[in-house]
């Protein structure tokens, strides 16, 4: 029995019901939906919850027995669920309900379709880069989590800016006065350092992004760094400002005064499905609306020229000097 694990956000009538109708789809085409107890006690906990029929994940079947997760919601849904199948490498593969949905592979009026590709296996897996984040505190390490987007230092009170140190492969950048930094993926270049400035990244490139957050300085520009480069960020102790760290926007650390913040390159990606061989730039330009009005595509190669150039005038052809001599107009002959 193929299994594929349905996630989505219960607190959302949408979501609810586009694990219902998911549930049903799957059902239908001989395959085993799958999810997690407390979502699934949460919809049959509702009005339609008499229509859910799936089996529970750790108690019916484990994560080494789900082909695919399908995840049901906006980017957040889909942090969310990479937090439970990164370790067994189970790939998701988003259906957007929220806004830009940068992740999600399909919207939600494509559902039936979306359910007929996982039937047929017509989809593909790539491999997102995440990082390993760790904090350190007067020589000992207070802390080890990881991102699929980014690792983001920032302020802890509203009305103070934290000064900080940024560094690239143990060596120093510049110091600034800041809102915080953003050490970011390139799949986390589109969301949370982008906002701050940071460049897009497409996802095949492997590398890793340094953005500051409003910093008062001169030379405080986003880095792009080797994906072997260890970025960190300290906050300094000149002040008594407090940091916190925040990766994906879901798990938080407190950084007092002298808290070392280090990202590196992890050995575990995030799988993630895909239907299509859509370009990332066609992607980039749906998901923000860019205005491409007046685009005309690649040049047409040029047919081979075929008409001759006439030669004016006698020339005489130069034999080019030998044994290294220097060449010397002859009489009469200009130089």
């Amino acid at each position: 029995m193929r299994r594929i694990l349905v996630l989505t956000h219960t607190g959302r009538d949408e979501a609810v019901n586009a694990a219902l109708e998911a549930g049903r789809y799957l059902r239908r085409a001989g395959l085993a939906p799958v999810m997690r107890a407390d979502e699934a006690a949460q919809i049959r906990a509702g009005a339609s919850g008499d229509q859910l029929d799936v089996e529970i994940l750790g108690q019916d079947v484990q994560l080494s027995d789900i082909e695919l997760g399908m995840v049901l919601g906006g980017d957040g849904t889909i942090l969310r669920s990479a937090e439970l199948v990164r370790a067994a490498g189970v790939p998701l593969l988003g259906v957007n309900l929220g806004h830009v949905g940068f992740l999600a592979e399909s919207d939600r009026a494509d559902l039936s379709a979306t359910v007929d590709a996982i039937v047929e296996r017509s989809y593909t897996v790539e491999e997102r880069l995440t990082m390993d984040v760790q904090v350190w505190h007067n020589g000992r390490r207070t802390a080890r989590t990881w991102a699929l987007n980014e690792a983001a230092v920032e302020k802890a009170d509203r009305e103070r800016m934290v000064e900080v140190v940024v560094e690239v492969d143990a060596r120093p950048i510049s110091t600034f006065g800041c809102d915080g930094v953003v050490m970011a993926t390139p799949t986390g270049s589109t969301a949370y350092a982008f906002s701050a400035g940071g460049p897009v990244v497409w996802p095949e490139v492997e590398a890793l992004v340094m953005a500051p957050i409003s910093a008062h300085a001169l030379f405080a520009r986003p880095l792009v760094v080797a994906p072997t480069s260890t970025m960190a960020v300290e906050l300094i102790t000149r002040t008594d400002a407090r940091g916190v760290l925040w990766c994906d926007g879901r798990r938080m650390v407190d950084l007092p005064p002298g808290s070392r913040v280090e990202a590196t390159r992890s050995e575990h990606p995030v799988r993630l499905a895909r239907l299509t061989t859509t370009p990332f730039s066609e992607r980039l330009v749906r998901k923000f609306q860019l205005p491409i009005m007046g685009w005309r595509g690649p040049v047409e190669p040029a047919a081979p020229l075929t008409t001759e150039i006439p030669v004016v005038g006698n020339v005489t052809p130069v034999e080019p000097p030998r044994n290294n001599e220097p060449f010397l107009p002859q009489p009469g002959e200009r130089g």
